[in-house]
């Protein structure tokens, strides 16, 4: 397939343009560059651990800064990039796209690099264990109080109240092991994040890669990042609520949605949507292993909780954590991402994407444990522990390259979701009826 691709262009050698490049990024014909090499990943897509279309993202692009950044052991999945390779650029081709400022991406490379020397990827296990630890222990204790003190309303309230906490600081947890931030093996970490986003959350690790890596990859772009699209729910950013009031669109009364976002967003997303994803995506990819997982939280749960309130009674209990926990995991993740910049592909640098993407909360030990924070967009593979200690580096690099680095207080967090969906809202109407 690729010597076909090679003939089409009468270079048998394997020599590029960009041009070139990127006339390859249909579903059916994809190429893209890593360190100038050019490689032909129609197939491999695939069979792409992270998905199909976190890949096929930066089909006709440069995926260099990508590839680093989501590949803990560069060494380890070499191997996998030899049999696709087609060739190269062409010597007169720049490093880069041509829309990518090269000098960021230096810098940022130049960056990555000090980062990785200052010892700034390797992992203190005894934060992950005592992270660990006080998931465990909250669960067990919320059994514990209501086995023994009762199920009264009161007690009951603070049980779900415990196991909410519990859920959503294993999804924090989840996340860190998803994105091989905890082991040097990379089998370690699957494995581990398949037990707690498995076990610990009844949820699938497929579908969690599958969908998280392509916000990670083109974070806030439409039709890539799955996190922006709002099923017509919702109209967010500055292009998409003109472009839906321009052709007269209205699903929704979307200048009010800062107001029916209380009832449609926080409340539903992990007990009803995510609910569906997740068990829609398991059985239509058969993912035994992953429902094996996600069916033993389950049943642990209902072992541990129909005895005290029966069958109805458990049921409405772990709806009622789910809806606290979706609640707090709504707010936390917009409040980084909804107020910022939402647009089409523009084919920004790695920083400039992120940062345009991303806003930080102010550091502090709760906001640390309540939220994730700006630089996981930038390192993925990086311990969570040393966000804090790479910050003040990338906000000096901001600084030099006059890229904006937003940092927020924890309120103002808050408030900016339901400001921005506002201001979304009045363009939207202002469009629809005056454009």
């Amino acid at each position: 397939a690729w010597l076909g691709g090679t003939q089409q262009h009468g270079r048998a050698e394997g020599v590029y343009t960009w041009e070139e490049v990127k006339s390859h990024c249909s579903r059916n014909d994809q190429w893209l560059v890593i360190n100038r090499k050019v490689y032909n990943i129609t197939q491999w897509a695939k069979r792409h651990p992270g998905g199909s279309r976190v890949i096929s993202h930066y089909a006709g692009e440069d995926a260099t800064e990508a590839f680093i950044a989501f590949h803990p052991d560069l060494k380890f999945v070499q191997k996998f990039l030899k049999p696709l390779l087609i060739g190269e650029l062409a010597a007169t081709e720049p490093n880069q796209d041509p829309n990518k400022n090269a000098a960021i991406i230096r810098d940022f490379s130049n960056l990555r690099e000090q980062v990785e020397k200052d010892g700034l990827f390797r992992t203190q296990p005894l934060f992950f264990c005592l992270h660990l630890g006080h998931i465990v222990l909250l669960d067990a204790l919320a059994w514990l109080m209501v086995w023994f003190y009762g199920t009264s309303w009161t007690l009951t309230l603070l049980c779900a109240t415990m196991l909410a906490i519990a859920q959503s600081q294993a999804g924090w947890l989840q996340h860190d092991f998803g994105h091989l931030s905890v082991f040097r093996n990379s089998r370690w970490n699957h494995l581990a994040h398949k037990f707690i986003i498995g076990h610990l959350k009844g949820a699938s690790a497929c579908w969690w890669n599958h969908r998280h890596f392509q916000h990670h990859a083109k974070p806030n772009i439409f039709r890539k990042d799955p996190d922006v699209n709002m099923l017509n729910v919702f109209v967010v950013g500055a292009v998409q609520p003109v472009e839906y009031g321009i052709k007269k669109i209205k699903h929704m009364p979307y200048n009010r949605q800062h107001q029916y976002f209380y009832l449609l967003g926080p409340p539903l997303l992990i007990p009803v949507y995510f609910l569906y994803q997740i068990m829609q995506t398991m059985f239509s990819r058969r993912e035994w292993g992953d429902l094996a997982w996600s069916m033993s939280y389950y049943l642990r749960y209902f072992f541990c909780y129909i005895p005290l309130y029966g069958p109805l009674g458990a049921f409405a209990l772990i709806t009622f954590v789910r809806f606290l926990e979706s609640h707090w995991f709504v707010w936390v993740t917009q409040m980084s991402h909804l107020p910022m910049d939402i647009d089409y592909e523009k084919h920004q640098d790695w920083l400039s994407m992120q940062l345009q993407a991303t806003c930080n909360i102010e550091q502090s030990f709760f906001n640390d444990w309540f939220i994730k924070c700006l630089e996981v967009n930038l390192f993925p593979t990086m311990p969570r522990h040393n966000y804090h200690r790479v910050a003040p580096q990338v906000h000096e690099l901001c600084k030099k390259h006059g890229i904006p680095y937003e940092v927020k207080t924890l309120w103002r967090g808050l408030t900016d979701v339901v400001s921005s969906l506002r201001t979304s809202g009045e363009l939207w109407l202002d469009a629809y009826l005056h454009k």
